[in-house]
Parts: C-alpha cells; structure tokens; sequence
C-alpha cells in the first residue's frame, strides 16, 4: 500500500499567464493517486521586515502566518518559479525568508524538489543552483534529480497554458516517482533511532 504524502506546491512567478504556475498545476494534474498537493499563494507576502517578525511584534502578519501553516501541515514542498538575473525570484526569496525564521521554522528539514520553465534556452538552471545555499542552510533535504528545466516554454504550451509536450510530461512522472521514494526515505530517516556509541 502506497504511503500517503502531502506537498505545498509553490510558484515562484506573480505574473497572470505564467508558464511556471502553469507548470506547476501541470505536475499537480500528474500526481499519482498517494500524493496530494496544496498550492500555497507567495502573492500576499509583504517583504521581510525583523519589526513585524517575532519576538519584536507580538504576531506575524496574516498572509505569512498562513503561508508558514501551509508549509508546516506538508511533508515536502514542490517548487517551481522562473529564473531572474541567473537567481531567485525577489517574491519567492522574501517568502523563504518569511518561512526559515525561528527555530520553529516549517522548512526545517524538509524534502525539496524544485522545477522551472523559461522561454529562454537554459531552463532556470541557475536559479537551481542559487537554492543551494537555501537548502543546506536550512538542512532541507532537496532532490537533485531528474531535473525538470523546461526551455523554450512556448512550445511546450498550447494557448490556454496546458502542458503537451510528450518528453517533459515523461519526465514529471518520473520526477515524481524518484520525489514520492526521497520524501519516504526522508521519512524512514527521521524515524530511525540514532546508533548510540
């Protein structure tokens, strides 16, 4: 029996027509039937300000109490976003940032996978590489591959933002399925009593 897994899908991209919110209700679509997906907005999120963020304000603003619960209620998180300036997001950076503070932080530890479409010829490989850091500052646990760099988007969508390219949507379900084994590894991993010496 196929364990039960929960993923916050994110979408680094505000932009109304993106191909990486586009992408990322594609892969929602190739779930297979153990791992559901809740989509959390990064729309809402006002930038970081240490002022609002506890201890120095008595809560956290609404929009990012919400975001940081969604994160919290998952077993891993899927997200996908379009590269700027060969990095992150600014949107998406200030979200993550929202999300790693305190030592109650919902990323902690948690299994991450990341994908990104582009109209250009790289497929956002280097905003890949830019959550590096992200990840093993936060000891997240990210899968490396297969990776899904999605170039030339336009091509690979029709006009209402569905996916129909053939080889990328192989290329999910086999994502997926090396992403469903990781979470559960991650999962065993955690659950494992550490050898005492």
């Amino acid at each position: 029996m196929a364990h039960s897994i929960q993923l916050a899908g994110i979408s680094g991209s505000l932009r109304k027509g993106s191909f990486n919110t586009a992408l990322l209700h594609a892969v929602e679509s190739l779930l297979p039937g153990n791992m559901k997906m809740n989509i959390l907005s990064i729309a809402d999120i006002p930038l970081y300000n240490a002022d609002f963020d506890l201890p120095a304000a008595a809560e956290r603003p609404a929009p990012v109490a919400r975001f940081r619960e969604g994160l919290a209620q998952v077993d891993a998180v899927l997200i996908v976003s379009p590269e700027y300036n060969y990095s992150i997001p600014g949107g998406l950076k200030n979200a993550i940032d929202w999300a790693s503070r305190g030592e109650d932080s919902p990323l902690l530890g948690k299994p991450v996978a990341v994908m990104g479409a582009t109209q250009g010829l790289w497929g956002t490989v280097r905003m890949h590489l830019a959550f590096h850091p992200v990840f093993q500052f936060l000891n997240m646990k990210p899968l490396f591959r297969p990776e899904i760099l999605v170039a030339r988007a336009k091509d690979k969508f029709d006009a209402e933002l569905r996916l129909t390219d053939e080889p990328t949507i192989r290329l999910i379900h086999k994502h997926l399925k090396a992403f469903n084994d990781h979470i559960l590894h991650a999962k065993m991993q955690a659950t494992t009593p550490t050898p005492q010496a």
